[in-house]
């Protein structure tokens, strides 16, 4: 069996088992694919493809499925991710743009990347400790009520109501938001802790309470915007996928909902040459996701942060890892450098 033959099989049948979801036989490939060889020769190719692990009978019928071996190869071997049509960039488009909160974009996103996928979207949050400081606003509540904002270049917005420990006017929190913006505007919020104590000490000593409450509600807000986290959307896709799941969805949902697992999944995946990370089945080192695989690649001025999908091993590939680097690229874009 020559090598590219092989690569031929397999690509068939992995495609028609997407499509299907039925075990494929030598006489369906015949049928459905121009292989130029005869059904009993197509036998002989899926014997030796049984033999080198990459497909597999699931039970005593004549068709196969391809292990997760299988499918690496088939991903391996795709030349080029194949570009989106006009509409469905038309879609990404119009969907992500016309928002600058970082959190709405990012819901966004996930609903996009879910709708176009029929998986589980996630994305993780950026990495902010490269961000700056854009905007500080207090505003008054009550007298001693302040809501306090914190806005990063990245677009992500804070906020928290605090109590000032004394009475302010509007005047004083003006006096005191816009001494806090000239010091801090264009400051990493990894170094806004640093900063934070010459800006209390500036203060005069009738407001300095007020300004230690104001600096301590900013140092929380930004350490809470370097929380690693993630967003997701379409978990009622596993659901319809259920027979993909012949074990059980459950340690799938599990892994979801602890966050960490998923992050730290999304943290490890190496992107290919397409610029893509695909992890399958049992590759995932978390025996929860023994049969799912993630589509995944990174976005941003350092591509630190991972936007991609979870779905089963049996996925049409292409398609997902097209969606997935198109959406990411949108999605860096709108954020911007």
């Amino acid at each position: 069996m020559s090598e590219p033959r092989k690569l031929e099989v397999l690509r068939a049948i992995v495609e028609d088992y997407v499509h299907s979801r039925e075990p494929v036989g030598s006489k369906a490939l015949v049928e459905r694919h121009q292989l130029g060889v005869s059904s009993a020769t197509i036998r002989n190719d899926m014997a030796a493809l049984e033999d080198e692990g990459l497909i597999t009978a699931p039970h005593t019928s004549a068709g196969r499925i391809p292990t997760d071996k299988g499918y690496r190869l088939f991903v391996d071997q795709i030349s080029a991710v194949k570009p989106l049509s006009q509409a469905e960039r038309r879609a990404i488009q119009s969907l992500l743009e016309g928002s600058d909160d970082l959190d709405d974009v990012l819901d966004r996103t996930v609903r996009l990347l879910a709708q176009l996928t029929n998986q589980v979207a996630v994305v993780q949050y950026p990495h902010l400790s490269r961000a700056l400081i854009r905007h500080i606003e207090f505003v008054l509540l009550a007298p001693r009520k302040v809501l306090v904002v914190l806005i990063a270049n990245s677009g992500k917005v804070e906020q928290r109501v605090i109590d000032a420990g004394q009475d302010l006017g509007d005047d004083a929190l003006a006096g005191l938001r816009a001494r806090f913006l000239a010091s801090l505007a264009g400051t990493p919020l990894a170094g806004l802790s640093q900063a934070l104590p010459a800006v209390v000490s500036s203060v005069s000593p009738a407001q300095r309470q007020a300004a230690q409450a104001l600096a301590h509600a900013l140092e929380v807000l930004a350490h809470s915007s370097r929380e690693d986290r993630m967003v997701m959307a379409g978990t009622a896709n596993l659901a319809r996928s259920n027979v993909d799941f012949p074990l059980s969805i459950g340690p799938v949902l599990e892994a979801l909902e602890e966050q960490v697992v998923m992050l730290r999944l999304l943290s490890e995946m190496a992107q290919d040459h397409h610029g893509v990370a695909v992890s399958i089945g049992r590759e995932n080192p978390y025996d929860g996701l023994a049969e799912a695989s993630v589509v995944a690649t990174g976005y941003g001025p350092d591509s630190m942060a991972k936007v991609g999908i979870l779905g089963p091993t049996r996925m049409d590939y292409p398609t997902t890892m097209a969606a997935v680097r198109a959406v990411a690229r949108y999605l860096s874009r709108i954020l911007g450098p």
